[in-house]
């Protein structure tokens, strides 16, 4: 299988952080197949490598929102695999479960207050780009 996004989000490190992507960033597959081996479930290609070049890069993870460990993913009653909440706890950003199977899906963002999913109308990769770049352009200003 070809990586799509694996460099680009690999060039994230040097991007916002500053720094040279080190190997310690990311999870090795051997680490993300542990910690999704309990789960039903399978992960779009998009955010299997999301986690394989970032999924253990903590400044990035948890900028201003916090992307679930892998282990900790779950889907919800109205069929949606989280993976993504904001550091107020208002919003949790996920995936429709008929839709894992696409390489970069349809990102979705629930209000917690209201129970309800609204599409954010991009892609994991768009949503992930745009929302790096506001939390980093934010913390210049």
């Amino acid at each position: 299988m070809t990586d799509m996004f694996l460099e680009k989000f690999r060039a994230l490190v040097p991007k916002y952080l500053e720094d040279e992507w080190q190997e310690e960033d990311g999870l090795s597959a051997a680490e993300l197949d542990e910690a999704l081996s309990a789960h039903t479930f399978t992960i779009p290609m998009v955010l299997r490598e999301f986690y394989l070049a970032l999924g253990g890069c903590e400044d990035l993870m948890e900028a201003y929102h916090y992307f679930w460990d892998p282990e900790e993913l779950e889907v919800d009653d109205e069929g949606f695999l989280m993976f993504l909440e904001d550091e107020e706890e208002q919003f949790t950003w996920g995936f429709r479960v008929g839709d894992l199977g696409v390489p970069d899906p349809i990102v979705w963002r629930r209000n917690n207050a209201r129970g309800q999913w609204k599409s954010e109308e991009g892609t994991f990769s768009e949503f992930v780009f745009d929302m790096f770049d506001w939390a980093f352009s934010d913390e210049e200003d």
